[in-house]
């Protein structure tokens, strides 16, 4: 519920459930539902099962296709389609339960909250669409102003529930995100106003993710010990720590393959461990267009082999010196969990084009990335699942570079430009994003 802890770190389990061949193989037919709440179950010990199932199956009633996130071979890699939900993007497989999850712990506690979230993309709409109408829950949350999509901007702006506060700030990404910390760390205000986070900062986002991992796993493989390749566009490091997790719980993951655009931090730590600060570049992926990935301190915990102490020494180092810097040792485990490869635009467009002439599938220019990565980094023939993070449809202007004509527009986009829209444009400041929740909040 708090998101981000009072010191704030971020919060992780204190173990993480291993799990034998023969459980796994017991998983391999349950469907999507079922399987989330043999893995939910695993670290949500605090909820009846009877309500969690309940709680599983009406976030994901939600959802268009029946498998939920299912699998399809293109051209010899499997696609993972994340893009089923009310957004059409991965973030609904998370924040479509955690809106639920929110609600029946604040019945249970006779509690309000006030999200705050900060958005590159996709993470904004699906977190609205989560909560819109909870009597409990109020969400204010914060994007670049001019740096998203068109249509990523609509989902948002277009909610006009009296609960939903969308703010277009005056900055980058990584502007809003670190108002959110700050905000959470002001503990005074926190507590005052009841703030919670959706972000993937918030646990319970990442263990939701987990769950797509394993299902993918099961519909790719014949048999629980072979081993695949996951590959991942990311920025914020989010969707592919779920992947980490899993892995760390024994699904049979050879390596996690981190596909990032021109803000390529990620990429430049796994192949080099540099872990620098740069200039965000703005791209046709803009839920990537990030420096500061805020997940990336919960890997170096078990990096670090459980040393809190040492990832607070290292982001002490980020914030004076704008670096991280790990041992020839830790570089070594880095490469052998990780491989990475960073896609620029021109080449994103590239895929996206070839990918079409060659199969008819059109990828957005997220997974596009992600499947660039994977043509070059898997040499060896092992299944790679290439998680597909959003619905082409959103991002039209790539794909019409790309392809040269519109992809189809699924129904929950038709239409969006003439709907009335709310927003407002503030600085990236925290005291005037301080007091807009102060005077908005419920």
């Amino acid at each position: 519920m708090m998101g981000l802890a009072d010191d704030g770190g971020l919060l992780l389990p204190e173990s993480i459930p291993q799990l034998d061949r023969t459980t796994l193989s017991s998983w391999q037919d349950l469907p999507y539902q079922e399987l989330a709440l043999r893995i939910i179950s695993l670290f949500a010990t605090d909820i009846p099962a009877a309500d969690l199932k309940s709680l599983i199956d009406r976030s994901y009633s939600t959802f268009t296709h029946r498998e939920i996130t299912p699998v399809v071979r293109q051209d010899g890699l499997y696609i993972l389609e994340l893009f089923h939900g009310p957004t059409l993007a991965f973030k609904d497989v998370a924040l479509q339960l955690l809106g639920n999850l929110f609600e029946y712990l604040l019945e249970e506690r006779g509690e309000r909250m006030n999200i705050v979230g900060a958005t590159s993309g996709d993470t904004g709409s699906a977190a609205i669409y989560g909560v819109r109408g909870k009597e409990k829950i109020n969400i204010f949350i914060m994007h670049p102003h001019g740096k998203t999509s068109p249509v990523q901007e609509r989902q948002m702006t277009t909610v006009l529930d009296p609960n939903v506060h969308n703010i277009a700030v005056r900055g980058t990404f990584d502007d809003c995100q670190n108002i959110v910390k700050i905000l959470f760390n002001d503990l005074a205000f926190k507590e005052e106003y009841a703030l919670g986070a959706v972000n993937s900062i918030n646990w319970a986002r990442v263990l939701a993710q987990v769950v797509y991992y394993f299902y993918a796993y099961f519909r790719v493989t014949a048999s629980c010990g072979e081993e695949i390749y996951f590959s991942v566009p990311t920025g914020n490091f989010g969707d592919i720590f779920a992947g980490y997790v899993a892995k760390r719980m024994g699904l049979p993951i050879r390596r996690l393959l981190l596909a990032t655009n021109e803000n390529n931090i990620l990429t430049r730590f796994i192949n080099q461990g540099d872990y620098s600060l740069g200039e965000v570049v703005q791209t046709v992926s803009p839920s990537m267009d990030i420096q500061v990935a805020s997940n990336f301190e919960r890997y170096l915990y078990y990096l670090f082999g459980g040393d809190s102490a040492r990832v607070r020494d290292a982001f002490a180092s980020l914030a004076r010196n704008g670096r991280i810097d790990v041992s020839r040792a830790e570089l070594a485990t880095v490469q052998a969990e990780f491989a990475s490869r960073s896609v620029n635009q021109e080449e994103t467009i590239a895929t996206i084009s070839s990918f079409h002439a060659q199969t008819g599938y059109i990828l957005d220019p997220h997974t596009a990335v992600g499947v660039q990565a994977a043509r070059e980094l898997v040499t060896d023939g092992t299944p790679t699942v290439c998680l597909a993070t959003a619905h082409p449809a959103k991002f039209a202007e790539a794909v019409v570079r790309a392809i040269g004509q519109e992809p189809p527009r699924p129904a929950a986009l038709q239409g969006i430009e003439a709907l009335p829209t709310r927003c407002e444009l503030l600085d990236a400041d925290r005291e005037t994003i301080k007091e807009l929740i102060r005077k908005k909040a419920r």
